[in-house]
């Protein structure tokens, strides 16, 4: 069987599927679940995304990852695991004093999957299912969310998938950016998922390396700063695919200013009814929030 050029081979365990790098076109709004929708599922989880598959009008899964001790690419949002909403593998509390014990880089992944995810009520999130579950590995949590998308018949959706990297980390809750981008991008080709995924971080030399390395591949630089969209570009360096700003920066001007250099404004992390309005009118791209149920209701 011969498969044009044009056609990218998938294949998850027994499910292979082709997807046409042509038609993977970018939402014309991108709908977008933090961490895979925490304010209704655990965080950063399988069982989040598999979840949030199931709102009508969400397009995007953004999410987490950090490397582990033994290289793994897992999908988590903090450096370490946090007393906020971890338990240990017998179930027990992590005290606040120990907030710094357990770093994700610092630990294999055969150890940290057997840490509780889901159990302990999230402070902020009265709405979170508790559900017990595991830091995933990335790889893993693709092949869920590909097979549920086979399986039930649903819309592909996009990756948005932030690398968890920073200057001060390096060589402590990080490798170093080029391993890091090395890692992360042998899981996305393995997988074949490269047309559908946004690399995003605060980190701009990790997205600078994909860049350069991968310009195939979509990047969004994420920032929080009283810069100016001018500033933030040039410290980047270059135009990227999206400017992730934190909603409250988002103003008319911005949007204006983005759209003249052909870049998408994606904000974060807004999830009152309200101000998911005030930014749409603004003519955002899409917006990343905690409540993709409010995201797709609101007008």
């Amino acid at each position: 069987m011969k498969i044009s050029k044009s056609l990218l081979l998938i294949v998850f365990g027994a499910i292979t599927v082709q997807v046409n790098a042509q038609e993977a076109k970018f939402p014309a709004f991108s709908a977008e679940a933090h961490r895979g929708g925490r304010g209704l599922w655990p965080e950063n989880t399988i069982v989040a995304m598999q979840n949030v598959l199931k709102i009508d009008g969400i397009t995007t899964l953004e999410m987490d990852t950090h490397i582990t001790k033994d290289g793994k690419v897992v999908v988590t949002h903090d450096d370490y695991l946090s007393p906020g909403f971890m338990r240990t593998p017998d179930g027990q509390d992590i005290p606040d004093a120990d907030a710094k014990k357990y770093p994700v880089f610092g630990m294999n992944y055969s150890d940290l999957k057997q840490y509780d995810l889901g159990s302990k009520a999230l402070v902020g999130f009265p709405e979170q299912q508790k559900i017990k579950s595991q830091i995933p590995l990335l790889e893993d949590l693709i092949d869920a969310v590909q097979k549920d998308i086979k399986t039930n018949k649903r819309k592909q959706v996009f990756y948005n998938i932030e690398t968890k990297c920073s200057v001060a980390g390096d060589g402590i809750t990080n490798p170093e950016p080029a391993v890091f981008v090395k890692l992360l991008m042998d899981v996305i080709q393995k997988k074949g998922i490269a047309p559908y995924v946004v690399i995003q971080s605060f980190d701009k030399r990790t997205i600078q390396l994909i860049h350069e390395k991968y310009p195939n591949v979509r990047t969004s630089f994420l920032v929080a700063n009283k810069k100016t969209y001018e500033e933030n570009i040039a410290d980047l360096g270059y135009k990227p695919f999206i400017l992730s700003p934190v909603w409250q920066m988002v103003n008319e001007d911005l949007v204006k200013k983005a759209h003249a250099d052909g870049v998408k404004v994606i904000p974060w992390t807004a999830n009152k009814a309200e101000d998911i309005a005030a930014l749409k009118a603004l003519g955002v791209d899409g917006i990343i929030s905690d409540y993709p149920n409010i995201l797709v209701q609101s007008k």
